[in-house]
């Protein structure tokens, strides 16, 4: 039986460069950056060690509809507000509900829902707790409220790993679709986890950059100065489908989805596998389930989140499955812009990877002054053109856990 081929026909996203996805395009192109300091009463009154973050450039409650918004924790606000543009950038297809499906992930869930419920309980007792609260801060909370939204009955699926999260999800995505296990998918991820308790574990642990005087030129992955990541916050949205079904109904289609792979280190909770073997086979699977070769790749979104181990990590990965090719292939860290937003960043940088390919320009990577000589990889600080037009890129997604996704896109 011959794969399906699937595409991509809609994209969305809520991010700290813009409230959708050209807005985050363009600004990412743009080379501007989404850190800025923490306007929030809690940093002080925590006495928080890093004051800065990637929020978001629009809040998800001032686009949703009021009663929608109070009844959902930021991070599914934000899965909504993507979900909602990608569905209509689609066209919204008409699709039997037992054929759609949604695969929506996060790294952390309602972790403000839960946070402020402890609040409440703590100053005003039992009765005081929202019956809201559960449905609001389990991690499946996103994909219920996109699924409810647009009817999919298809499945409804949350993936949970870590940074990994949202690029497993459209990994998972694919597969669902070329099973027949649906006709259309919505795959995402989302993230709302700018939290003093969140920012003073990640500070405790030495993951956070401590550039307070200057957030925007904090996040510098591969620079001989990186000290640790931005966190950021938002939600991307991809719609895939069947490419005979997108042609049938005249849809657009931004790229192909030509393969994924999974793996897992098995080596420690917080630190990557120091030569990147899982992150390598999960490169090398990517590219062989979608009929690749090595020789194919033209741009690589890396994950590349600005910590000195992370960084090289990965540097070692691509090298020993591209050889000394990997330092001609353009690649980029767009988490220089966008901070790193956790469970839904794998999402946007898969939407920066389909429009780099759809545009033939490889982002550009801002605040990578003197470049690291342990990692020699091609990385301009300005959009780079990909010329010709067959394209093949990567993104590449890495979790605490030892999580290991990566997803592989063709041009069309």
């Amino acid at each position: 039986m011959t794969t399906p081929r699937i595409v991509v026909t809609g994209i969305g996203a809520s991010s700290p460069l813009g409230g959708t996805a050209p807005e985050s395009w363009t600004a990412l192109l743009d080379g501007v950056s989404g850190a800025r300091a923490l306007e929030h009463d809690w940093v002080a009154e925590y006495e928080l060690p890093v004051t800065f973050a990637a929020e978001a450039a629009v809040r998800p409650d001032t686009v949703l509809e009021r009663p929608i918004a109070k009844r959902l924790d930021p991070a599914s606000q934000f899965a909504l507000v993507a979900a909602r543009e990608a569905w209509a950038d689609a066209g919204e297809p008409d699709v039997e509900p037992e054929r759609l499906g949604v695969d929506f992930a996060t790294g952390i869930g309602g972790v403000w829902t839960l946070l402020d419920a402890w609040d409440t309980l703590r100053e005003s007792g039992p009765r005081r707790v929202m019956p809201m609260t559960v449905p609001m801060l389990m991690p499946n909370a996103a994909a219920a409220a996109v699924s409810m939204h647009l009817g999919a009955r298809a499945y409804a699926r949350t993936v949970a790993s870590a940074c990994a999260s949202s690029t497993e999800s459209i990994v998972n995505a694919l597969e669902h679709l070329r099973l027949g296990l649906a006709d259309v998918v919505i795959a995402g991820g989302a993230e709302s986890a700018v939290h003093p308790i969140t920012v003073a574990a990640f500070a405790s642990m030495q993951a956070l950059s401590r550039r307070n005087e200057d957030p925007e030129h904090a996040s510098r992955p591969y620079s001989v100065d990186r000290d640790g990541f931005v966190m950021g916050e938002g939600a991307a949205a991809l719609v895939l489908e069947r490419e005979d079904h997108a042609r049938a109904r005249g849809a657009k289609i931004y790229a192909v989805v030509a393969g994924g792979g999974v793996t897992a280190d098995s080596h420690h909770i917080t630190a990557p596998e120091p030569e990147g073997l899982g992150a390598s086979r999960a490169v090398r699977l990517a590219l062989e389930s979608g009929g690749l070769d090595v020789a194919d790749v033209t741009h690589i979104n890396a994950h590349a989140t600005s910590t000195p181990t992370g960084d090289i990590a990965e540097y070692r990965a691509l090298l020993s499955v591209f050889g000394d090719r990997v330092h001609d292939i353009p690649v980029s860290a767009t988490k220089a812009s966008t901070g790193h937003l956790l469970g839904g960043t794998g999402a946007l940088e898969a939407l920066f990877t389909v429009l780099a390919l759809q545009e033939r320009v490889a982002p550009p990577t801002i605040n990578l002054t003197t470049q690291d000589p342990d990692i020699p990889l091609r990385v301009s600080s300005d959009a780079l053109p990909l010329d010709g037009t067959d394209h093949v890129a990567i993104t590449n997604s890495f979790g605490f856990g030892g999580h290991n996704a990566v997803a592989a896109f063709t041009a069309v």
